[in-house]
């Protein structure tokens, strides 16, 4: 614990539904649901019109649907999320070579360390003026915790949201989370929480009261040891500015259970491209390919195999993973598949199989192309199962993507099906637009790139020196309504 509350936490605010409703004039102030929109959909993030309603992240879309079904659905736009991302953690490092990112949307950063904070008033205006250049540069809100340790600089965010800042002073954190659930401490889960519930113990004071040994007897030596000094408001972890990824791995979940087993191969031989693809943003290799899936009756299998040495070349990962596939039954239908690469390293090793395994495709794809396809016989491959047009059309026009009509200008997808798209055109700086809709193969419509959020943004190049230690008008001791 530190004498001085200089560890920071910044939590953007409902993240990418406030950067929806940022970038389209006519949502703001409205319900807006961001996730996946199919049968089998989640709830990535919801706006905090949409949470008075009920809807909460990670809850069924279809369930989202029944709770609002006024609210506008809208697939995530990761692209624009990557950059104003981008965009705060630039902020975040100006205040300090310690900067944890724990996701897109949130940090940790050590004041102390970058020599920006060393008592209460000094940390409360680096919050208060992180939350001005945030708003400034792009158009959001994000909520700040500073405190003596990361558990309460975390549980300190929390309590400021929406678009607030609160500082736990040193001396105060047992009165502060005494009357608090224990829901609220890292690592205390709904399992962990009836546990502890049914022993008699539902807040922290009563975690504290309990005493160590009473917290082992019940949850374990390791948890319970940590749970009392949680309760007791210590945490002595430093914020650690790189936190070295262990693998890299992405995963679809299907609308409609895949049968055919032509189609679930290429769906893997897809996953395995794009992990590469991160694979080598991140600047790394791997030695592990794992493949997983998730079959009709929920139940999950994964396999895995070890090459010869680190790799990121897509064939050898995208063979590795087909022969994993060959283990799997998948008779019954897949709901979801997964590639992924482990034991990751700095360095590849040239693998002659793969360079061989590339010839190969090579030559087949030569011999594919100069010879007609075998109609009939033993020898000829079924083809996958053929998407619907209601299928073809949700992938071409996803609904709150961005479109630029050669007449009408910029704008975003409300929705697509029957041969036609209905495009609301409006940018983020203009007033509420109006609705057109299109023949879905309209030579003059085509996808976009997303606009920025702040058309003329304040030029922060000095920041933190010059910046206002306070916004107008924001509240600088707990919570309150972000503006519009």
């Amino acid at each position: 614990m530190r004498p001085a509350p200089t560890i920071l936490h910044l939590d953007m605010d409902a993240f990418y539904a406030s950067a929806e409703q940022a970038a389209k004039p006519s949502l703001r102030g409205k319900a807006v649901v961001v996730g996946g929109l199919g049968p089998r959909g989640v709830v990535a993030t919801a706006s905090y019109e949409a949470r008075r309603l009920g809807v909460h992240s990670a809850m069924p879309t279809a369930q989202a649907r029944r709770l609002a079904p006024n609210a506008a659905y809208l697939v995530p736009r990761f692209s624009l999320y990557r950059t104003v991302s981008d965009q705060v953690m630039e902020l975040l490092g100006r205040l300090s070579p310690l900067v944890e990112p724990l996701s897109l949307d949130e940090a940790f950063v050590d004041l102390e360390a970058g020599g920006t904070a060393d008592d209460s008033a000094s940390a409360r205006a680096t919050g208060e003026g992180l939350r001005t250049a945030i708003h400034a540069v792009t158009g959001l809100s994000g909520s700040v915790g500073l405190a003596g340790s990361k558990m309460l600089a975390k549980i300190a965010s929390e309590e400021a949201k929406p678009d607030g800042l609160l500082l736990i002073e040193p001396g105060t954190e047992r009165e502060l989370l005494a009357p608090m659930s224990v829901r609220i401490l890292p690592g205390v889960g709904p399992a962990t929480g009836d546990h502890l519930r049914r022993a008699g113990m539902t807040t922290v004071h009563d975690l504290a009261e309990a005493g160590e040994a009473e917290l082992v007897r019940l949850v374990g030596k390791a948890h319970g040891h940590g749970l009392y000094r949680m309760a007791l408001g210590l945490d002595d972890r430093p914020v650690v500015a790189e936190r070295d990824a262990k693998s890299v791995s992405v995963e679809d979940t299907f609308d409609v259970d895949l049968h055919d087993r032509v189609r679930v191969r290429a769906e893997v031989e897809r996953l395995a491209v794009r992990c590469v693809e991160r694979l080598r943003a991140a600047d790394r290799s791997g030695r592990t390919v794992v493949l997983k899936v998730r079959r009709y009756d929920f139940s999950t299998l994964t396999r895995s195999e070890t090459l010869r040495g680190p790799t990121d070349d897509p064939t050898v990962v995208r063979e590795a993973a087909g022969r994993l596939l060959e283990s799997v039954d998948t008779t019954g239908g897949v709901r979801l598949l997964g590639v992924g690469v482990t034991g990751l390293a700095d360095y590849t090793q040239e693998d002659l199989f793969a360079q061989a395994a590339d010839a190969r495709e090579l030559a087949q794809r030569a011999q594919e192309h100069s010879s007609p396809p075998v109609e009939g016989g033993e020898e000829s491959v079924p083809e996958p199962e053929p998407d619907s047009a209601e299928l073809l059309a949700a992938r071409r026009w996803p609904a709150g993507h961005d479109v630029h009509h050669e007449k009408h200008g910029h704008g975003w997808v409300q929705g697509s099906g029957v041969g036609r798209v209905t495009v609301r055109f409006e940018e983020p700086w203009s007033a509420p637009g109006r609705v057109l809709t299109f023949r879905m193969d309209d030579p003059l419509l085509r996808p976009a790139d997303p606009l920025p959020l702040v058309r003329d943004a304040a030029d922060y190049s000095s920041w933190p020196a010059s910046l206002p230690k306070s916004r107008s008008g924001a509240d600088s001791s707990g919570g309150g309504e972000s503006s519009p």
